[in-house]
């Protein structure tokens, strides 16, 4: 079963690095490991570039092996290095303990917790916040050089800059996590993205000068998720894509899957999604006979979707993209049609009864207030919904959605949203 899992993640384009492959290969054949992975709570909410590695680590613990997910509420407040031309902004105690805490509803969304090798979840502020420096500098510090630590790429790569002792010493910091968690639960693997493989090296490292018997401790890392086209994955016009559903709604978080390119879709699918080698070949080729029916982008929609949200915000999403498809807005709430337009043109006008010809015009809607006649007159003005074709209609507080906003359409697809102010 191990083997499959390892065929399986290099199959997916998983594994990276590995510091002993043939080692890890042997542990996993013969045993149920505890493995971990950490997330700094450095923002209220994880968003999806940081998801890889711990679906990574959720694809261990469907093969029978004991996630670990640790949340640094100690190495938060010092800031990582690496993947960084600059120092962290210094977050206080306070915000960080909101971050640990919304960041670790999120996991629980991924990872069950409930089985013989639930996963654990811990904090290193634990083991960390009450290590006097004379502890630090004497226990931990004597055991990794100077020049070791000045090799590693996210400590080089800042020398001509400058980099502050507090995040120099961030390498060593994590290496600690690695050994405790190796004393405390027999933790023997350490996946994170490709950015941390110094720092877990670091860990190795420890580990090793630690223990007096062999110790049988490995890393792996995972590649950096990257698009067909060059840019950057997880981004859209709107920033990043986020897992809190405040900051990037159920509705946005679907509609980012589905738009996925062709070119994508199928990497994604295995990355992202649980779903057996069988299915995602059949939607590849899918992919390339039947492009225009869009099933792998509507399948890699509805697994992320459902995965990080719930399946009732799944079938909330496909309402309302739907409802937008067809143009039957009325079925919407207020809160959905803010959700689903956030993104489109919008303009302010005062909360004002205002004639709906003015009210297209300035709202830039139609051109001119000619065009605006014939648009209304042809039927292709509608208002949350209602189709308008009354010359003389006056658009007030009944427009108004939530007293806030109105959608506007032109056409089958051109939405424009009134903020009334």
């Amino acid at each position: 079963m191990t083997n499959a899992l390892i065929e399986d993640l290099n199959w997916r384009g998983l594994l990276y690095q590995q510091t002993d492959e043939e080692g890890m290969a042997s542990v996993l054949d013969q045993e149920k490991i505890s493995l971990y992975c950490g997330v700094d709570p450095t923002a209220d909410s994880m968003h999806i570039g940081h998801i890889v590695p711990l679906l990574t680590l959720r694809r261990f613990q469907l093969h029978g092996h004991r996630p670990i997910l640790l949340v640094g509420g100690a190495t938060g407040m010092i800031g990582d290095p690496s993947g960084r031309n600059e120092e962290r902004q210094l977050q206080s105690t306070e915000q960080i303990d909101r971050n640990v805490d919304s960041i670790k509803k999120q996991m629980e969304q991924i990872f069950d917790f409930q089985t013989e090798n639930g996963a654990k979840m811990v904090n290193n502020r634990d083991w960390i916040g009450g290590m006097s420096v004379i502890e630090f500098l004497r226990d931990f510090g004597k055991l990794i050089s100077v020049n070791y630590m000045l090799a590693k790429d996210s400590v080089a790569s800042r020398l001509e800059g400058g980099i502050s002792f507090t995040e120099f010493s961030y390498t060593l910091i994590q290496a600690i996590d690695f050994n405790h968690l190796y004393n405390e639960y027999n933790c023997r693997v350490q996946i994170g993205g490709s950015d941390q493989w110094g720092n877990i090296t670091s860990g190795l490292e420890v580990i090793r000068k630690t223990h007096e018997e062999e110790a049988k401790a490995f890393g792996i890392t995972i590649p950096l998720v990257t698009k067909a086209d060059g840019t950057k994955f997880g981004k859209t016009a709107g920033g990043a894509v986020w897992l809190d559903a405040k900051k990037t709604s159920p509705y946005e978080f679907y509609q980012f899957w589905i738009n996925t390119a062709d070119a994508d879709v199928v990497k994604y699918l295995k990355i992202f999604t649980f779903l057996e080698k069988e299915q995602i070949e059949a939607l590849a080729e899918s992919v390339e006979t039947e492009a225009h029916l869009r099933k792998a982008q509507t399948v890699l929609a509805e697994e992320m979707t459902k995965l990080i949200h719930g399946e009732e915000a799944l079938l909330d999403a496909q309402r309302i993209t739907k409802a937008l498809f067809s143009g039957d807005l009325k079925s919407l709430s207020a809160d959905e049609m803010k959700a689903a337009f956030k993104d489109v043109p919008s303009v302010e006008m005062p909360k004002l009864a205002k004639p709906i010809v003015d009210l297209i015009v300035d709202g830039k809607v139609s051109p001119s207030k000619r065009q605006a006649r014939e648009d209304i007159t042809n039927g292709a003005i509608s208002i949350n919904g209602e189709k308008i074709r009354d010359l003389e209609y006056v658009v007030d507080e009944k427009d108004r959605l939530d007293d806030e906003f109105a959608i506007v359409r032109r056409g089958k697809k051109k939405y424009h949203m009134i903020h009334f102010v």
